[in-house]
């Protein structure tokens, strides 16, 4: 059962497609997984086994037929898990919060629609913390996902709960959601990959809280595997316009061949010389730019400039205007909410409340840093960075020290956080470890809606620096 669970989510799909697997063995030794692990772990919310035993019988029916067999999606059967932010119909969506306890969508997100269109069988949806406003998922519904690599650490926040699934192979792989890292930082913290597509790639129509408004730029989905080539089917099976999707755009996928990806000049910088990172952490990131200079690639080390005025502006929409959008769902119910949310929560009070003014300087001031961003990207199309300072924190933690300097919760993160504000896809493979074992993973960062070329340099990190490894959960 541990073999078959942890095989890359395409080659299960080749597997069934070829009849080497049925799509009913490779359910129940997930559900079976999830039976095992779960007490552990905590990392589902929801598990929808009855509905995935049922739709993989029809999925292996469907096989017996050989004309059939040749137009069965690239997913078929293949058992995969959601976010519980975002709509699967008939399960709860309350994005760990007791204000939405008993939310039932009756209908799935487009990209849950796409995914089932492809052949994917939803086995469930996974934890996150309240609202999505943390860096540690643990919540008063549904309580505290742990680490399958350290179960006293957290697997990171929003998409804890997805993270930790795919990693101890319960999933074959699934969907996340990123307004500030939520998607890398669990997936460096789980020794996964993940991506956050540019926005408007993947819809993200059918997602709590919303990506509209100033968070249109912020807020997206995208998916999460084990391993590249997985992460970029699932991204191949769900991309595409929505109008629902204020950001969305009709771009087609791309196949960048070898050739025009290795063309790509590279940029890294290690720190950005306000919030120190571990010295593993440091390492990971030149050994990322070691390896694409071996491969042949122009490879300069350069920071971009102005990432401590970046973040602030990200701070300003992300903590600022993100609290005062939720302030109409939360009302009198303050008292209901989440201890790690009203820290949270203390924390945006310590700052003036956001004028319109000061939205309109920010998101006029996030254009002109854009904007300069990709002009040097111009040279640099591809940009390698940590995704966090730190790997995976214990639960609680809020503050470490980092060589010699004490680093706080928020900035600990912003490495991650600096590319939600200026709308570039980010790729993260893991690479490297602490001293503890924990995984550490590397950030590809690309131009707007270049994923593709993103996910192709971060296939050859990951070949030529070893990838995915089993936790010891």
């Amino acid at each position: 059962m541990n073999d078959i669970v942890f095989l890359p989510l395409t080659k299960m799909a080749e597997s069934i497609r070829a009849k080497k697997i049925s799509p009913v063995e490779l359910v129940d030794a997930h559900l079976a997984r999830i039976q095992e692990s779960n007490s552990k772990l905590n990392a589902f919310v929801t598990v929808d086994g009855e509905r995935a035993r049922t739709q993989a019988r029809s999925a292996e029916a469907s096989l017996s037929s050989s004309a059939k067999s040749n137009s069965i999606g690239p997913l078929h059967g293949v058992p995969v898990s959601i976010k519980s932010s975002i709509d699967v119909a008939g399960l709860p969506c309350e994005c760990g919060s007791i204000l939405r306890k008993g939310n039932v969508p009756p209908e799935d997100a487009p990209l849950v629609a796409r995914l089932r269109t492809a052949g994917a069988i939803i086995l469930g949806n996974t934890n996150v913390p309240e609202f999505l406003m943390a860096y540690e998922t643990d919540n008063l519904l549904y309580g505290r996902t742990n680490n399958p690599w350290d179960l006293s650490c957290t697997p990171g926040g929003s998409s804890g709960g997805e993270a930790a699934a795919i990693a101890a192979g319960c999933s074959a792989g699934g969907v996340g959601s990123d307004g500030g890292g939520s998607i890398r930082i669990p997936a460096h913290y789980s020794g996964i990959c993940g991506l956050k597509p540019t926005p408007g790639r993947v819809p993200s129509t059918g997602h709590f809280p919303g990506s509209a408004g100033p968070f249109a730029q912020l807020g997206v989905v995208g998916p999460m595997a084990r391993y590249i080539s997985d992460v970029q089917k699932l991204f191949e099976v769900m991309a595409g316009p929505d109008p629902a999707d204020p950001a969305s755009a009709p771009v087609p996928l791309k196949r960048w061949s070898e050739q025009e990806i290795r063309k790509l000049g590279v940029a890294y910088f290690v720190d950005d010389e306000v919030t120190p990172v571990t010295l593993e952490t440091a390492a990971a990131v030149r050994a990322a730019a070691d390896a694409l200079r071996t491969q042949g690639f122009k490879v300069t080390e350069w920071r971009p400039q102005n990432l401590d005025r970046v973040w602030q502006l990200w701070w300003n929409l992300f903590g600022r205007a993100g609290q005062m959008s939720f302030a109409p769902t939360i009302g009198t119910r303050e008292a209901e909410l989440s201890p790690i949310l009203r820290a949270f929560r203390a924390m945006v009070a310590e700052a003036p409340p956001l004028t319109a003014l000061d939205l309109l300087n920010t998101l006029l001031a996030r254009d002109v840093l854009r904007g300069k961003l990709l002009e040097n990207m111009e040279e640099f199309p591809i940009l390698l960075c940590p995704v966090c300072a730190i790997p995976a924190f214990r639960h609680g933690e809020r503050e470490w020290i980092v060589q010699g300097r004490k680093v706080e919760y928020l900035k600990a993160m912003s490495y991650s956080q600096w590319f939600n504000l200026l709308g570039n896809p980010a790729a993260v493979v893991p690479l490297g470890h602490s001293p503890e074992g924990l995984p550490i993973g590397v950030q590809i960062v690309g131009r707007p809606w270049e994923d593709e070329a993103v996910l192709g340099v971060a296939a050859i990190i990951e070949e030529a620096c070893g990838g995915f490894r089993r936790p010891p959960i």
